[in-house]
């Protein structure tokens, strides 16, 4: 009897509790889901680890150069037949054989630079403007020169009135000159008048005379380069002027002294519109049926 009744008083206790609440099936996205409820994960620190130290790259002191041992090079005559090529159409008085000289040299060593009158002019349109006080303005114009004075041509300067593409400076206004701060002018247009370039003088007329017939060459990282003739050129004529150009550099390295080392490393020729050629010194072309004359006409 009593085994029943416990049987019944536990049946009782089963139907008296709560109701099992239905399983929902959760509609929120995963990802928005706070964090807290993710699981931790560790993760494994890069505290402890050493990070590869960076190569740097190797300093030149000079500048490169590489082996020419392989690399084709042409006589002048052929050089210049090549060039003809990619020339045919252009006014032959625009475009120019220009001369690239690389040098083996020191990239903080001095460089070389100076003025040069070629046998054979290249440039035509030189226009010259002087500083100068008002009284030599008259002798400055009747020597060519298409801008003169101080004030009234530093006021044309900061205008952008610049007619010229060479300048000048008298002594007597290099004062003036430094007070009108046209450095920043007149300095990228490369006209700011210096000692080096020899555009500050105490005579005009000697100056004006030989910036019309010259031409100024300057090396930039470990290359000389400048305009050596016109398209209309003969092979005779460019030669000259090939040969002025590299006495003329040779003479400036020679004067250095002797903590400066630098020395000829490749003698390029091109043209406006054409490649490059390196030039091995000699005049004469390779192939016999082509003659030095056969260049000299006008295309």
């Amino acid at each position: 009897m009593a085994s029943t009744t416990r049987c019944l008083a536990s049946l009782a206790r089963l139907s008296l509790s709560a109701p099992a609440r239905p399983t929902v099936v959760s509609t929120i996205p995963k990802f928005l889901v706070p964090s807290v409820a993710a699981p931790f994960v560790r993760h494994a620190g890069a505290g402890g680890m050493r990070k590869k130290p960076v190569k740097k790259k190797k300093a030149y002191k000079t500048f490169r150069s590489y082996d020419m041992s392989d690399v084709e090079t042409y006589s002048l005559c052929d050089a210049m037949r090549y060039l003809r090529a990619f020339e045919v159409g252009q006014p032959p008085t625009v475009s120019k054989y220009e001369l690239h000289v690389k040098l083996k040299t020191n990239k903080s060593g001095p460089v070389v630079r100076n003025r040069i009158i070629l046998p054979f002019p290249v440039k035509t349109d030189t226009r010259i403007g002087v500083i100068c006080p008002e009284e030599l303005a008259a002798e400055a114009q009747q020597l060519g020169a298409v801008a003169v004075g101080e004030e009234s041509l530093f006021q044309a300067i900061r205008e952008g009135n610049i007619r010229f593409n060479k300048l000048i400076c008298h002594a007597d206004s290099q004062d003036a000159l430094k007070k009108a701060n046209l450095g920043k002018i007149l300095g990228p247009k490369g006209l700011m008048p210096s000692a080096k370039t020899k555009t500050i003088t105490s005579d005009i007329k000697a100056t004006v005379k030989e910036l019309i017939g010259a031409d100024e060459y300057r090396e930039r990282n470990g290359v000389v380069r400048m305009a050596v003739g016109q398209l209309g050129f003969t092979p005779k004529m460019l030669s000259d002027n090939v040969k002025s150009l590299m006495s003329s550099l040779k003479h400036d390295m020679a004067k250095l002294d002797d903590s400066t080392t630098k020395a000829l490393d490749d003698v390029v020729l091109s043209s406006t519109h054409g490649p490059a050629f390196s030039l091995n010194g000699t005049f004469a072309p390779t192939d016999e049926a082509i003659t030095p004359e056969h260049l000299q006409s006008v295309m």
